[in-house]
Parts: structure tokens; sequence; C-alpha cells
């Protein structure tokens, strides 16, 4: 007979978490700098939140409200907002932070190979139907790969960058 499983009170799990949340840990950055859809934004900064990262948005009129609606954790969570993407990316790139982008590509890491981040790390997330743009491309360092089965061609952003971001913090 297999021992009983001990399902944890939330008082008990919240008590083992850090008890506020972060400024600005500047280490793991979800960068969706190209959104099309306002309801992922919301889903990925609960991910950021979950693993001690800051989200990086565009400054779309639109892009406030849909974090505002998609913040179901009700309280201020870390969030840069970007002018030029790819001006923003380069100046990541030339203060010393690892640029990763979540994208298919030849030279692509398998996500199951992905080493967690070890230093800042900025995580690119394209376009859901036309990926990341030619000129960010270039200042990628590495490139991760979520193998799929099925016959879409891409996962969605805040799902794609979920994992990813799981990985990079050494969480999975």
């Amino acid at each position: 007979m297999s021992p009983a499983i001990r399902v944890r009170p939330r008082r008990e799990i919240r008590a083992a978490r850090r008890r506020h949340s972060h400024r600005c840990w500047d280490h793991l950055i979800a960068a969706p700098l190209w959104p099309l859809h306002g309801a992922n934004l919301g889903t990925l900064l609960r991910t950021c939140d979950a693993v001690g990262a800051c989200l990086a948005v565009p400054r779309f009129v639109w892009v406030d409200e849909a974090l505002a609606r998609g913040n179901t954790l009700r309280r201020r969570s870390c969030v840069h907002r970007v002018g030029d993407p790819a001006h923003w990316l380069r100046a990541q790139k030339e203060a010393g932070s690892a640029i990763v982008g979540a994208e298919l590509a030849d030279e692509a890491i398998r996500l199951a190979d992905l080493p967690a981040a070890r230093r800042r790390t900025v995580l690119v997330l394209g376009h859901e139907s036309t990926g990341i743009p030619p000129e960010a491309v270039d200042l990628l360092d590495a490139v991760v790969e979520i193998p799929m089965i099925g016959t879409g061609d891409s996962l969605n952003v805040a799902v794609a960058g979920s994992l990813v971001l799981y990985k990079l913090a050494g969480l999975l």
C-alpha cells in the first residue's frame, strides 16, 4: 500500500514563499515585445510573479488595461515599459544580459536541454503569427525551441513564455 498523499494547506504554502512581491529582481525578464492578444500578457504576468521574473512590454495603448485585467494577483508586479524593442534589446545586451529567444531555428536548443539562467537573462517572445522580427533575431545569444507533436506551428505567447520561464528559473 502506498503512503497517503498529504496536501499542504494554503497557510503552510504561503509561509514557505517570499513574504512580499519583489520590486525588481532584474535577473529574469520576459519580453513579449510584439504581443497579439492582451489576455496572454495577463497570463504571462502571473507566471512572472510565480518564478520571480519581471515583464517587459511595449508601450501600446491597450497594454496597461490588458495587464490590469489579467493580473489576478491584484497587487503590483514588476513591469518595464519598452519604446523601441530592438533598441531596448540592444541596450540589454550591451549591459551584459543574455538574450534568449523562443523561436524555431536550426541552432535552437530543445527546451529540455535549456540550462537555468546563471546571469541576467531576457527571454524574447515574438508575435504569435510571425515570430521574432529579423532585427531582434540578430541580437539573440541563444534560441530555445519547444518541441511539438501536434499540427500547430507554435504555442501562444503565454504558454510558450511560461514553459521557458520555469526552465530558465531552474524550477523545472
